[in-house]
């Protein structure tokens, strides 16, 4: 099977990430046999960037298909993969870090990941599982503690590269106050119909590299919306360039300096995705996409609290991040 070849980004930690990865997660999680062969499919077509977190519950899923397709000879060697996986919010605590990446990297069956972000800027109490905890679950959280473990991991050797998710710019500076190793990446909702612009900026001049989730709008989730995939200009411009929507959608991503995470377990949807390096948007195409209307799909309500937790309202938890998310 012909393998479409992947660019790379150079982080700030030294070491490079393919620009296109792939996404493990999904409500309802379809069993390991159902996952295992999807990834292997992945890495046959030319995927060699994962997307994982301890939250997705597909890290075993993953770690068994990385392991069949070395036995099989479908890859000369664990270096020849970029694996991203994520601290999620009850081990947000810098007494839990190093215990939370080495369950990780068990369930993955490997002995380092290439990228550890923290999921979310917030804990909750220890004993919540996944996205089941209420409010009263709501603790402090200590942006410099739980950095500090990070920093601690990557000295380790336990990861490559560290970096965050979902962090307002504001957030970023907060870290940046304390850090010793800055973060190499921060893993965004980044999409045609929520285009991050001042993010970019920002990360643009801290060395850090935005990566794009919900680059097609998540259509699926329950916060989704089709935005992106219904939008008369990208339907025009795939028009007129014999493209896919979606097609459209992660070129523009690719041409803004933004990596993307792209989900699908259908595998000639999993081909097109990959297909968005040897063409480009015009600056005509360009500046027509800017005038979508913007609007935040994912707004996590459920870590604002009036009585528990850091973050009393909206505007607290994404800083001047949410401009427009009404």
């Amino acid at each position: 099977m012909k393998k479409t070849e992947i660019p790379e980004v150079l982080l700030s930690s030294g070491h490079k990430m393919p620009l296109i990865g792939m996404g493990t997660v999904a409500v309802p999680l379809p069993p390991s046999e159902i996952l295992v062969p999807v990834f292997i499919n992945a890495i046959e077509i030319g995927y060699r960037h994962f997307d994982s977190a301890s939250l997705y519950g597909s890290e075993e899923s993953l770690g068994q298909a990385v392991a069949e397709a070395l036995d099989r000879g479908l890859l000369s060697s664990r270096e020849d993969l970029f694996i991203t996986s994520k601290l999620w919010c009850p081990d947000a605590h810098h007494d839990l870090v190093l215990p939370a990446l080495k369950k990780s990297l068990q369930r993955l069956r490997l002995e380092y990941v290439d990228l550890y972000l923290i999921h979310m800027p917030a804990r909750v109490k220890q004993e919540v599982e996944g996205l089941n905890f209420s409010e009263e679950d709501l603790l402090p959280f200590d942006i410099k503690g739980t950095w500090e473990a990070m920093e601690e991991c990557s000295r380790l050797g336990l990861c490559k590269s560290i970096g965050v998710s979902n962090f307002s710019s504001k957030k970023i500076s907060q870290l940046l106050e304390h850090a010793t190793i800055s973060p190499t990446v921060n893993q965004v909702e980044m999409n045609a119909a929520w285009q991050q612009k001042k993010m970019l900026e920002f990360c643009k001049e801290k060395g850090i590299h935005v990566s794009a989730w919900s680059p097609l709008g998540a259509n699926g989730a329950c916060w989704g919306s089709l935005a992106v995939m219904e939008s008369p200009i990208l339907k025009e411009i795939a028009a007129a360039k014999v493209k896919s929507v979606a097609q459209i959608a992660l070129r523009w991503i690719h041409e803004q300096g933004a990596s993307v995470i792209v989900k699908s377990f259908n595998k000639e949807r999993m081909k097109l995705n990959l297909q968005i390096f040897d063409w480009e948007l015009s600056t005509e195409d360009t500046e027509k996409i800017k005038n979508i209307p913007q609007r935040k799909g994912y707004l996590g309500e459920m870590f604002i609290s009036k009585d528990y937790g850091p973050y009393k309202s909206l505007e607290e938890f994404w800083d001047d991040d949410i401009d427009n998310y009404q």
